[in-house]
């Protein structure tokens, strides 16, 4: 990520400095650089005070390395070599706390801070990445001009703006990361049914999502998840997807946003979802004790069916419920920014949210702009599922979603990420849910109290004196 960033601001035309603890690490960029005829602008230093002294000023250093204590580490070797008004970049997925502190503790030597989340993996970082720089408003100034170059372009504009102070940066960043863990989550999950059910082969998926990739549903995961199924395997037969062990991996950031969804109160389920699969995938020698287990109970795994009759529709109707889902799944991290960005009065501009993620970065798609545009409409606007446009999708497409759960469900297919879609659906849509006997049954075993509809104040009430419940709750002090 750091030296192809590093190449991107060279070919930007900025004269950049980099250094690596490793000496290889240099070297590896002078010798890129060469090769790509930027030598002139890129220059390599084995040692700090010297990578420092050749910036100028206000000299700007970015950092990228792994999130925590290296940061710190960094921060401490280079800020000791920096003078008042310089500015320190942190271009890793970091909680957000950690660059609220370290803004706090820079400033005490004079120094100003960005936190900044860079999207866009090894390929972005080189050729144009998205970013979301927080911190110091005073600190962006005289690095706008860069990032607007080095960043993604799109139809209006570079993917980059000011996020807002302390952590919004970061932040944003992890919430991103956890849209990315639900749209990985239900992709999969269209494929697993397209493969069970629909029977398709590889080559067929590899083209069933290369057309959805031409409509509402175009994406860098659509079109990655295209190329990957017709990959073939370089290292024997058949198709390399196959092949790779169903465990999949993570750093950090999905657990974080699912940890922040339940601090701030905000549902997340299918992002939720999609972290639980992963915990899940990673029981692989556990789930193949269960599978054998249940055989032998007469609970067959879902096998591989033959091309059914309704295949075309079938396809059709997973393609729409993929749509409906993934729409939930940003309006869910929509919903987590806005209630971060009011407590911490970060003012974030959800509309400016979405144009930066337009290009660059992973989760982008082509329905970011109609995002962009539906907070542009009502920059109040609550959640994206209660937009006129976004809502007239969502109700165009309720069969099929519903066709696609109950049809997965039904062949012992788990769809986690799709059934919570639906159901956040279903529950934000619905004037009246039971939670009312939920609260009831706080009531009854804790004296919880709960309000009325029919009129105000708390109450509570000695459901049933058998059991020995005492009427303690002092419920004057909630009627105000």
């Amino acid at each position: 990520m750091g030296q192809n960033f590093a190449l991107n601001v060279a070919e930007k035309g900025f004269r950049i400095s980099v250094y690596n603890r490793s000496p290889a690490g240099v070297e590896a960029a002078v010798s890129r650089s060469k090769k790509e005829g930027l030598e002139e602008r890129l220059t390599g230093f084995d040692n700090i005070p010297d990578f420092v002294a050749s910036l100028e000023k206000p000299r700007r250093v970015m950092i990228l390395v792994r999130a925590g204590a290296p940061v710190d580490a960094v921060i401490e070797s280079v800020s000791e070599h920096m003078e008042e008004g310089d500015i320190i970049i942190d271009g890793g997925n970091e909680w957000y706390e950690n660059t609220e502190r370290r803004k706090d503790h820079v400033a005490k030597k004079g120094l100003l801070y960005i936190g900044m989340g860079v999207s866009g993996g090894e390929e972005g970082a080189r050729n144009g990445p998205s970013m979301m720089p927080g911190g110091s408003k005073e600190a962006y100034a005289p690095l706008e001009n860069m990032f607007s170059k080095v960043a993604a372009q799109v139809d209006d504009g570079p993917c980059v703006t000011y996020i807002g102070s302390g952590g919004a940066g970061n932040f944003v960043k992890m919430v991103h990361n956890g849209i990315e863990y639900g749209d990985m989550q239900l992709i999969s999950e269209a494929y697993d049914i397209l493969r069970v059910i629909g029977g398709a082969s590889n080559k067929e998926l590899s083209q069933t999502f290369a057309d959805w990739n031409k409509g509402e549903l175009e994406s860098f995961l659509i079109n990655i998840t295209s190329i990957i199924c017709a990959k073939p395997d370089d290292k024997g037969e058949g198709f390399l997807v196959d092949k790779i062990l169903d465990k999949t991996g993570m750093k950090g950031t999905g657990k974080w946003t699912v940890q922040q969804a339940a601090e701030l109160s905000v549902p997340a389920p299918t992002i939720t979802a999609s972290l639980d699969g992963r915990f899940t995938s990673g029981l692989k020698e556990e789930r193949v004790a269960a599978a054998k287990f249940y055989e032998g109970l007469g609970v067959a795994e879902p096998c591989v069916a033959e091309s059914p009759d309704d295949k075309a529709a079938l396809i059709d109707d997973v393609r729409q419920a993929l749509y409906a889902s993934k729409i939930c799944s940003y309006a869910q991290g929509m919903a987590l920014i806005r209630a971060k960005s009011q407590e911490m009065e970060w003012d974030i501009d959800l509309g400016s949210l979405a144009r930066i993620w337009k290009g660059g970065c992973i989760i982008r798609a082509v329905f970011l702009d109609r995002i962009k545009q539906a907070f542009e409409r009502k920059a109040d606007l609550p959640n994206l599922l209660v937009d006129p446009e976004f809502g007239a999708d969502l109700a165009a497409r309720i069969p099929a979603w519903r066709r696609v759960v109950q049809r997965a469900v039904a062949a012992g297919i788990a769809v986690p990420g799709m059934t919570a879609s639906l159901a956040y659906f279903d529950a934000y849509r619905r004037s009246r849910l039971p939670a009312n006997l939920v609260q009831a049954q706080r009531d009854f075993f804790g004296s919880h109290t709960y309000q009325r509809t029919d009129m105000g104040g708390w109450f509570h009430t000695v459901w049933d004196e058998s059991f020995g419940s005492a009427d303690t709750a002092i419920t004057s002090g909630y009627n105000n």
